[in-house]
């Protein structure tokens, strides 16, 4: 196996960019570029350059991937930062607003009852008109 790794180094150091994730072109390429008598041997270049390559790009779209995973985080970072400092304000305001529509509340509470009693008074006149009737 070092052998094939030896040969592939060699053969990508001076012709890399003609090669590509495509087993069959990349043997085609070593045909071209070199003379490989033994049909195994080629095919075992071929595979690991293919393999090589694969892994590269594989590589290459994991970093690309993590950069821009973090570029990302940064604007996140930077809008939460704006937010945090209006939630805060906000928050402020909030804790002074809550007392006064508490008190608001009570009364408005204390106003449902009494609406609530007039209606059953006024239920009761009611009767009283159909009993006058019959």
């Amino acid at each position: 196996m070092d052998r094939i790794k030896r040969l592939s180094y060699e053969v990508l150091d001076a012709h890399k960019s003609k090669f590509g994730e495509d087993f069959a072109d990349n043997k085609k390429v070593l045909d071209q570029i070199s003379i490989i008598r033994s049909k195994g041997l080629k095919n075992e270049v071929a595979g690991y350059i293919t393999k090589f390559i694969k892994r590269e790009i594989r590589d290459e779209k994991a970093k690309q991937a993590q950069i821009k995973a973090s570029q990302a985080e940064e604007q996140v970072e930077a809008v939460s930062e704006t937010p945090e400092t209006v939630v805060e304000e906000t928050t402020e305001n909030v804790s002074e607003t809550p007392e006064p529509v508490v008190e608001e509340t009570t009364e408005t509470v204390a106003e449902t009852p009494e609406t609530v009693v007039e209606t059953t008074p006024s239920e009761e006149p009611t009767e009283t008109s159909e009993e006058k009737t019959e």
